[in-house]
């Protein structure tokens, strides 16, 4: 499992925007930011749209000693249930990466992000009131926004119900957070939410292909220091919390509620045949989750 990963842990966020397109700091500034916030990287993911020239933003003369970049932009194509462009994280684009044509689907855009060595995923599906149908044809994503902290100003930060539908689907995605960042003086605060990735450097190169494996976990507040399954029971050490659950592709779950909280064990009965998933929850209420763990089976 990723907590067993040869390496460390490394901190970032993966979607961010800066006055490339419509967030407020310059790039320079924006990852001045992180860095005061002691992540070690930050993609920037500027609107890739015509009204701002197609940006990808290039921030490798940003990186720094114990700091880097991944290059990337927010993709943006016709269209989903809903009426609206798709909004698709791509994270590792190269510079180079070509407009879309006035034909191109938002699918067809993520085949070609992917095929051009991208992490792809659904950005705030909940806010962007994604349904099954449109998830399941973005069939080049790697992972999908379960939670997107602008997005929860709007009380649609959580994408976790789709989530489930989807891998009980048979789809083996991963799920990330990420704070969606305009740093605009009308925006909640950054760095609200984010990734800790597991790989051995911290090498832009290194850490998308940690990211595509699902070596990595989320979280809003609290460290997960290890999770581990020994065969019928899944067991976790975290930093103090309230509750530490195992939720997944069932309805049932198993859960301890307590006060400074840093281990538990449960039984996998309700999960053995299905993907299940760790969470921890603080005494201020910011989460902790996992990636979908699967039966060895599956």
């Amino acid at each position: 499992m990723t907590f067993h990963l040869p390496g460390r842990f490394w901190r970032g966020n993966l979607h961010t925007h800066t006055n490339v397109s419509d967030g407020g700091l310059s790039p320079a500034e924006t990852v001045q930011v992180y860095r005061e916030a002691r992540y070690d990287f930050v993609a920037i993911t500027d609107h890739f749209r015509p009204e701002y020239g197609f940006p990808v933003t290039d921030t490798r003369d940003l990186r720094s000693e114990g700091f880097t970049t991944l290059i990337g932009a927010e993709l943006h194509a016709p269209r989903t249930e809903a009426g609206q462009a798709w909004h698709i994280v791509a994270a590792g684009l190269p510079l180079d990466f070509a407009a879309p044509t006035p034909t191109e689907t938002g699918p067809e855009l993520a085949r070609r992000a992917r095929a051009a060595g991208a992490f792809v995923g659904m950005a705030h599906p909940a806010a962007s009131l994604l349904t099954a149908a449109d998830a399941e044809s973005l069939d080049a994503a790697h992972s999908i926004e379960v939670y997107n902290a602008l997005s929860d100003r709007e009380h649609r930060g959580d994408s976790w119900h789709l989530a489930d539908v989807l891998l009980n689907r048979g789809h083996r995605l991963t799920t990330y957070a990420a704070d969606d960042a305009h740093l605009q003086p009308q925006d909640p605060p950054p760095c609200q939410a984010w990734v800790h990735v597991r790989a051995e450097t911290l090498e832009p190169d290194t850490l998308l292909t940690a990211l595509k494996a699902g070596h990595f976990y989320s979280s809003t507040g609290p460290e997960l220091h290890d999770v581990r399954v020994e065969g019928d029971t899944i067991t976790v050490h975290c930093s103090p919390a309230t509750k530490i659950l195992l939720t997944g592709g069932h309805p049932s779950a198993e859960y301890v509620e307590g006060t400074d909280l840093t281990e538990a064990t449960f039984p996998l009965t309700f999960f053995r045949t299905t993907h299940h998933r760790i969470t921890v929850e603080d005494a201020t209420g910011r989460r902790a989750w996992t990636n979908p763990i699967y039966p060895v089976s599956v």
